[in-house]
């Protein structure tokens, strides 16, 4: 039997209709959401560049690790595809000392100036059959000044820098002066700074005094020439290669000289030796900076105020900088 419709109920729409009416919905809200202007999403700030993490800093334990296994290689040294910034413009050249190598002798300094924006780059010298790729500074030290002159020409064709700042420790600050002086070196350096250099020459805390009272020199001199140990003999004071060397003063124009010496040491000596004279020098004693500061001649590559010191010359080159008194390298 048929029901007659109720006049309460509202009367179902056929399906085809509720779908139609669906779609015009849809078709309307996707209509007013075009015409809205849509509200831009701002876009993410961009990243700055990740800043480099600093290298790092050796130590004693570090320099061992690097002159047994690593005599070539130093953290921060020698990426040649360095260009040095406006801040920084001179290539930094690290000269090691005697019986040294660069992976050594440079563990602390080198990661120093790169972490402060330099290019560093670091030479081994001097090594003959003796040295087993690890000793250097032992041959003839105009020798040696050839394979720094050629050093620095490979460090200025890969930057492009008109000059470089060479850095030496003990025979690696004396060295240097034969570039300068003999072989045309002075037009392509800007600063020379020597960390206890043996510039003037040593006299051992005594010994060669003792050895020419002994009449026992000439024939340690002649045993060293003949071992190939002719840069040893040359360190000497009054030798006739620091007489040659110095014959026409300490300094040349256009040349920037710095030293850095210590009253604890006990290698050159006097260690006032390592002074130089003449126009644009800088001579500095780290006990008149830091009192208690112990360091040795070997200690200097380790001393916090000797390094400090370096980045001030290489960088502001403030006269009236005073290193903080801590980090003291080895009393050697």
């Amino acid at each position: 039997m048929n029901r007659a419709p109720s006049p309460h109920r509202t009367p179902r729409r056929p399906l085809r209709r509720r779908v139609a009416a669906a779609l015009a919905f849809c078709l309307t809200a996707a209509g007013l959401a075009l015409a809205t202007p849509a509200r831009a999403t701002p876009a993410p700030a961009p990243k700055a560049p990740a800043k480099a993490a600093a290298l790092p800093i050796g130590d004693l334990r570090t320099a061992v690790h690097h002159f047994l296994f690593s005599p070539d290689t130093v953290e921060g040294a020698n990426d040649w595809n360095c260009r040095p910034s406006a801040a920084h413009p001179y290539p930094v050249v690290l000269a090691h000392g005697t019986l040294a190598d660069a992976g050594a002798n440079w563990v602390a300094l080198a990661p120093t100036l790169a972490n402060e924006g330099y290019c560093v780059y670091a030479l081994n010298y001097g090594m003959n059959a003796l040295s087993a790729g690890r000793v250097g500074g032992l041959t003839d030290i105009g020798d040696s000044a050839r394979q720094l002159a050629a050093f620095v020409d490979k460090v200025l064709a890969a930057t492009g820098a008109p000059k470089a700042d060479i850095v030496g420790h003990s025979q690696g600050g004396m060295m240097p002066h034969y570039y300068l002086k003999r072989l045309g070196g002075a037009a392509k350096v800007h600063t020379l700074v020597g960390l206890a250099p043996s510039n003037h020459g040593t006299t051992l805390d005594g010994l060669l005094t003792l050895g020419r009272q002994m009449n026992a020199l000439g024939f340690v001199n002649n045993l060293l020439d003949t071992t190939g140990l002719t840069g040893l003999k040359q360190q000497e004071a009054d030798s006739a290669f620091q007489k040659e060397l110095w014959q026409d003063g300490d300094t040349v124009p256009g040349v920037r000289y710095v030293v850095i010496a210590t009253r604890k040491d006990t290698v050159v000596t006097p260690y006032t030796n390592g002074f130089l004279h003449g126009p644009d020098v800088t001579n500095l004693t780290l006990q008149d900076q830091c009192p208690d500061d112990e360091v040795g001649h070997a200690g200097l590559f380790l001393d916090g105020p000797t390094l400090q010191n370096v980045v001030n010359v290489l960088g502001p080159n403030d006269p009236h900088f005073t290193p903080e008194c801590r980090d003291y390298g080895p009393s050697l």
